[in-house]
């Protein structure tokens, strides 16, 4: 048997090293350890790539969530709309806010915001909608955007796990007033430590975001505004910068190894496999199929070297730390049946055919032991 690993950054890194150390070597050489030119580089790249005119580079993905919804005004009084199933961050964003999250359940099929149950959850104190594209599958947005331009709501895009995603042509980042990446190690487009970034085209919102992420100075010591230390270190950008022109390639290796999954899986009894919808490109962060007896399965291929995962056991609303906000099980349905059954298979752009068909021989034996 052939171990496959959930994920594999070395075999990234290898054939990019000299371009890294190089890239690492210059910030190291001048100094320019936070922000600086690195950063400003990867800034001016990114915003493009994402359809929009500005990105402002932060220390943390959770961070640009919480650095967004500040430039939209939100604060205590007001609610943010967010999808049950996502990664704790989503929420915790809006509670530093000051804001209460409220919750609504996510769709069957794409694990993501249910458009459909959105109005109901809208109050008079409702001042943001923040979908997650989860998994790398974008959001149907069309119906959010026009249940937002409705009710005078704004969108912030939660795109931490969907960088060169699109939906109907547009790419995620492009669609909110704000929209919010993460550049984890482990994300299509990651640092070699923390980063994240906040995306708009409003110029406002760039202003405003980029005095928050530097202690809220408009100049040197002059605090405007009550800010943060959110700032991008000038490694990270260079890191970020040398990746960025890769990620294209990257991102059909992804889509080129779900397209193999599909194949090798196929038939498979007990399995459900991710859809992909056909209006979006998929960039497939997470390979995330659902099983019978998760835990069981999971244990199984483990224990053969198969490095699967969960994405999400606990919907935000189940978690302990949010037990204030008084949901309970049993609300959020479809998140919580996604939370009890998904299973992620090892997905990363390099996975061959070879590693492919060994995940699927030990998936399929867990199966018929389970």
């Amino acid at each position: 048997a052939m171990p496959v690993p959930f994920l594999d950054l070395k075999a990234q890194y290898a054939p990019l090293r000299d371009d890294i150390l190089a890239a690492m070597g210059k910030v190291l050489d001048n100094t320019a350890y936070i922000l600086g030119p690195a950063v400003a580089d990867f800034e001016k790249q990114f915003a493009p790539y994402c359809g929009a005119t500005h990105a402002i580079g932060v220390n943390t993905g959770t961070s640009a969530l919480q650095l967004a919804l500040l430039a939209l005004g939100v604060g205590p009084g007001d609610e943010v709309i967010v999808p049950a199933m996502t990664f704790i961050a989503t929420a915790s964003a809006v509670d530093y806010t000051g804001a209460r999250t409220v919750v609504v359940d996510v769709d069957p099929v794409t694990g993501t915001m249910d458009p459909a149950l959105i109005e109901a959850a809208i109050t008079p104190r409702t001042k943001v909608i923040m979908p997650v594209h989860l998994y790398g599958q974008p959001v149907d947005m069309d119906p959010i955007l026009a249940i937002a331009a409705k009710h005078g709501l704004k969108v912030v895009e939660d795109a931490a796990q969907a960088h060169g995603a699109e939906y109907k042509g547009c790419r995620c980042g492009s669609m909110g007033a704000l929209a919010v990446f993460s550049f984890y190690p482990g994300k299509n487009l990651g640092a070699y430590g923390e980063g994240g970034a906040v995306v708009t085209s409003d110029a406002e919102a760039d202003r405003v975001v980029r005095i928050l992420r530097d202690w809220g100075q408009d100049r040197r010591y002059h605090h405007i505004m009550k800010g943060f230390n959110a700032r991008m270190d000038g490694l990270q950008g260079a890191v970020l910068g040398v990746k960025l022109a890769h990620l294209e390639g990257w991102t059909e290796g992804r889509r080129r190894a779900a397209a193999m999954y599909a194949d090798a899986l196929a038939g498979i009894p007990g399995l459900t496999l991710p859809q992909a919808r056909a209006d979006v490109r998929h960039v497939w962060h997470i390979y995330a199929t659902q099983v019978p007896e998760r835990d069981r399965v999971l244990k199984y291929l483990n224990d053969h070297g198969i490095g699967a995962a969960i994405h999400y056991p606990v919907p935000v609303h189940l978690q302990p730390c949010f037990a204030e906000w008084g949901y309970r099980a049993g609300q959020f349905p479809v998140a919580e049946h996604i939370g009890a059954n998904e299973l992620s298979l090892p997905m990363f752009p390099e996975l061959t055919r070879a590693q492919v068909d060994e995940v699927a021989s030990v998936l399929r034996e867990a199966l018929q032991k389970a």
